[in-house]
């Protein structure tokens, strides 16, 4: 059952209630029944009275909601068919109330829609006719009136979008092209001559009209003066390396170049002119000084020659090297070599930069592989051990990879030029191979080099007892102090009455036996009993005496009997 159900039965119940009350007062006060009756009357009337007024009122109610549903439902279609929606669906089984909160809730939103859609293309119709304007382009088109639907406007503003990015980049290429233009025609002299020009240079940015054509035109114009640039350019740069290469080989007077030197970096008509002036200068100048110039080009064709890893015999093959007969002629045939050469260097420059970044790689690793064995260097207190350590092991990484490189550079080069890759009459790789076996060999020589002297030393150590090499603190690894360590090797005194122990005698007359005997060249020291040798006096350390005896029991002359205290030289 429902509340209102339940409130109304709780309304009739009341309305009992209160006339049962006033009948009982009725009857206490004693009231007569005609009375009663007009009494009861009235209350009837009075109730009757209040709920048709509340009827009426919910009346009005229900019709007001009848006129806003059928209102607000006509004006609703409109507006859909305006925004090219589907109609409002209406759910009927809602109440009248529900109705009509639901159909004028959604014509607030799409009347709130058409006032946004019609308002954003007016602004896009305003941005299109702006930028048509500028681009010198037609208008997008969409009517004004109508209002436009989501796929329009979004179709618009990509259309606005499209054009803002084209009158960007026409602008930034119009800014591009006009700096360009303004610095060719002052590297040429030339001043504005074409109305189209003097809009260029002369005009507003803003004002100029960014259309396809002047942009077009913009960049034929551009390219114009860029090949008048270029041509200029090409010239005095060519004027500048044949007026430095005569300088060079003239000895010139820097006084004199100084004289030129605005016109050795600017590329204007009135630097090309005087560029040209002294060119026809030093050519008269080289005719009078042709023996000189020669020599000189032979200096450049000799540096090239090195750079290029000439062998004797391509050296050779260029006859008027040699020829001391100097003319004209003869200059001329060393100024075809040398331009040979520049272009055969640049042609490969690559080839012959990484192997000469080869070579000054591999003097450098030889000269860390010499510090590496080099004893002063534990005196270093700048961190240069370990930073020369580091570039020696980074080295020992990067030559085999630049040597793989190389390889591959060379086989390519030898089939174009259908001959041997030679550096010191040899072929490189061949080359690098012998430089790291004589590498290997150097370090075998000098590993036994201090081998031999290691055994040198061991040998006088032993013979003449030489006090220890190495330092104090790792002589012992135990508690002996210096004082005790001395008393140790000092010879014992055999108590009185006890004999020395024989094993001990007969242990003491093989060691000097082995001594006398182990000595190269057969020098012999008689045993003498202020004489004795210590542990101390025979290895410096327990590892060091341990190597040596190691090296001694693999020795192919080992001897029947080995002493402990002996090193095998």
């Amino acid at each position: 059952m429902r509340k209102s159900e339940v409130l109304a039965a709780e309304s009739v119940a009341c309305l009992n209630k209160a006339l049962c009350h006033l009948k009982d007062i009725w009857e206490e006060i004693g009231i007569p029944e005609e009375q009663r009756l007009e009494r009861t009357n009235v209350v009837k009337n009075h109730i009757k009275g209040l709920l048709d007024m509340m009827i009426a009122e919910e009346e009005n109610l229900r019709k007001r909601l009848t006129a806003s549903i059928e209102s607000c439902r006509k004006e609703l279609n409109k507006v859909c068919l305006e925004l090219q929606m589907p109609p409002f669906q209406e759910d009927r089984s809602n109440t009248m109330l529900q109705q009509e909160k639901d159909i004028r809730t959604c014509l607030e939103v799409m009347l709130k829609e058409k006032s946004q859609r019609m308002q954003a293309l007016k602004a896009l119709i305003e941005q299109d006719q702006d930028l048509c304007d500028i681009l010198c382009s037609e208008p997008y088109s969409i009517s004004a009136s109508s209002v436009p639907s989501l796929e329009q406007l979004e179709s618009l503003r990509q259309h606005i979008a499209a054009l803002t990015a084209e009158k960007e980049q026409r602008h930034s290429k119009f800014v591009e092209l006009k700096k360009k233009i303004i610095l060719c025609m002052d590297d040429l002299d030339q001043l504005p001559e074409t109305s189209f020009e003097k809009d260029i240079v002369c005009e507003d940015e803003e004002a100029f009209c960014l259309s396809k054509e002047n942009i077009d035109s913009l960049k034929v114009l551009l390219h114009q003066l860029e090949s008048k640039k270029a041509e200029n350019e090409r010239i005095c740069a060519s004027y500048r390396e044949k007026i430095q290469e005569l300088w060079d080989r003239l000895q010139i007077s820097q006084e004199d170049r100084d004289a030129i030197s605005e016109n050795m970096t600017l590329s204007k008509k009135r630097n090309m002119e005087a560029l040209q002036a002294e060119v026809n200068r030093l050519e008269e100048l080289k005719l009078r000084n042709i023996k000189n110039v020669t020599m000189a080009i032979r200096d450049d064709i000799a540096v090239f020659w090195e750079k290029c890893f000439y062998s004797t015999e391509q050296r050779q093959a260029f006859v008027p090297y040699y020829d001391d007969n100097f003319n004209e002629d003869l200059l001329s045939l060393h100024d075809a070599e040398i331009l040979q050469l520049k272009q055969h260097y640049e042609d490969h420059k690559e080839l012959f930069e990484g192997v000469h970044k080869w070579e000054e790689s591999w003097r450098l690793f030889l000269e860390l592989e010499r510090r590496a064995t080099d004893p002063s260097r534990f005196t270093n207190r700048g961190g240069n051990l370990l930073k020369e350590e580091k570039q020696r092991s980074d080295l020992l990484k990067s030559l085999p990879k630049l040597e793989k490189k190389l390889k591959a550079q060379i086989d390519l080069w030898e089939q174009e030029q259908r001959r041997e890759f030679l550096v010191q009459g040899q072929r490189f790789m061949q080359f690098v191979t012998e430089q790291w076996e004589l590498h290997r060999l150097e370090k075998e020589r000098e590993k036994q080099e201090r081998q031999l002297k290691k055994n040198k030393q061991t040998e006088e150590d032993m013979l003449y007892g030489t006090a220890v090499r190495t330092p104090t603190k790792r002589r012992f690894l135990g508690s002996m102090t210096p004082c005790k360590a001395r008393k140790g090797n000092a010879v014992r005194t055999p108590v009185r009455g006890k004999p020395p122990n024989p094993g001990l005698a007969e242990r003491n007359k093989e060691n000097i036996c082995h001594l006398n005997c182990g000595i190269s060249g057969g020098l012999k020291t008689p045993s003498s009993p202020q004489r004795n040798f210590s542990i101390n006096s025979v290895a410096s350390t327990y590892s060091e005496f341990a190597r040596d005896l190691s090296k001694a029991s693999k020795s192919k002359c080992t001897p029947d009997v080995l002493n402990s205290t002996i090193t095998q030289l």
